[in-house]
């Protein structure tokens, strides 16, 4: 079955693009549009997609209002919140309200279609930008917390063999380092495919349901450096 997805931005241009890049996805299908988050209930009423995109900024209401109010009626929805603010207050304020990814609008085609298959599949999806960001600001919270820098600061890194092969390893500190799936796949000359694989493999064996869930107990744990 084809992925259903509905696209609610005020900018036509940017929306047709968004719309082309899932387009050339086979197992996707664009069913409806809309230039306001005044129309989203009503859009998810008529074609229940199983994935929104939603622009952040628009001007009757806004993408984080639209998404509150359509979590609350329809507890189901999956939404991605298309921004270009990377700024972890109004990324934790979007996934506060229900939001189930949020993206840069300066991602990538391969990014925008990883999220859509990522939350589609009932997980969690963040720009890696964002990831990176919110992880640097949770340290420091932390480190501000205790007084000291804690096992945030710490110098030695204890990588989790007994847990993860060393190529996971690897992979998990490329995710702590906000890198993308094709990011990772450059950086470690592997594909993009064998990413995906050892990232599942990751999550599985520490039981947690997305990458950032994965970062933050890597370094709560002092098993990936935050650089």
């Amino acid at each position: 079955m084809n992925t259903k997805i509905v696209i609610i931005d005020d900018h036509q241009l940017f929306r047709e693009g968004v719309k082309r890049i899932l387009d050339f996805e086979k197992s996707f299908e664009v069913v409806a549009e809309g230039d306001d988050g005044s129309e989203a209930i009503g859009i998810v009423e008529e074609h229940q997609p199983d994935v929104i995109i939603m622009d952040i900024n628009m001007p009757t209401t806004n993408g984080v209002e639209a998404t509150r109010l359509l979590v609350e009626k329809y507890p189901d929805s999956k939404v991605i919140i298309l921004s270009i603010h990377d700024d972890e207050n109004y990324v934790t304020h979007a996934l506060k309200t229900g939001a189930s990814g949020y993206l840069l609008k300066e991602m990538d085609a391969d990014a925008l279609v990883e999220a859509v298959k990522v939350v589609a599949d009932g997980g969690s999806y963040l720009h890696p930008k964002v990831t990176h960001n919110l992880v640097n600001e949770y340290r420091r919270l932390a480190s501000e917390g205790t007084g000291t820098t804690g096992a945030y600061g710490q110098v030695e890194i204890r990588r989790p063999l007994h847990l993860l092969t060393r190529r996971e390893c690897e992979v998990l500190q490329l995710l702590a380092d906000g890198k993308s799936n094709r990011g990772i796949g450059e950086a470690l000359y592997i594909s993009e495919k064998t990413v995906k694989n050892h990232v599942s493999n990751i999550l599985q064996k520490m039981n947690v349901n997305d990458r950032t869930q994965a970062v933050v107990v890597a370094i709560k744990n002092g098993w990936v450096e935050v650089r």
